[in-house]
Formats: C-alpha cells, sequence, structure tokens
C-alpha cells in the first residue's frame, strides 16, 4: 500500500471534482495522504472528468489510475 486517496479536503466539505466537471491542467483532483503527508494529485491535462475510479478513503497504490479525464 502506498497510500490513502481523499476525495475532499476535509469531511463534510464539497469533494475537488465530480464526474462532469470541466478541470484545468494543475487542478487538483485528490489528496493522497503517504506516510501522514499529504500529496494533492494535480491534473495532467485539461478536459471533462468522465469517471473517478476511486473512492475516498481508499488505499491505492504506484500506477493505479484514479480518475479519467476527457
Amino acid at each position: 500500500m502506498v497510500g490513502t486517496v481523499y476525495l475532499q479536503a476535509q469531511p463534510g466539505s464539497p469533494p475537488f471534482v465530480q464526474v462532469g466537471d470541466s478541470v484545468a491542467v494543475g487542478q487538483t483532483l485528490m489528496i493522497i495522504e503517504a506516510m501522514k503527508t499529504m500529496n494533492p494529485v494535480p491534473a495532467t491535462k485539461a478536459g471533462k472528468v468522465v469517471e473517478i475510479l476511486v473512492d475516498d478513503a481508499q488505499p491505492v497504490e504506484f500506477g493505479e489510475p484514479l480518475v479519467i479525464i476527457e
């Protein structure tokens, strides 16, 4: 296990992105906590969020797809 993904900044906050949202390069999509460090995951391309492949508080590993952007 590499880390835990969080889809919003804190419990009760709105998610960073939702399916159907347009995103810009560099926009934060989610946060991955690893070894008590919060690491924002930025969009690597602009487009529309088609699918979010992970759930909040789910463990994730290196190379695992997280979001599909078209």
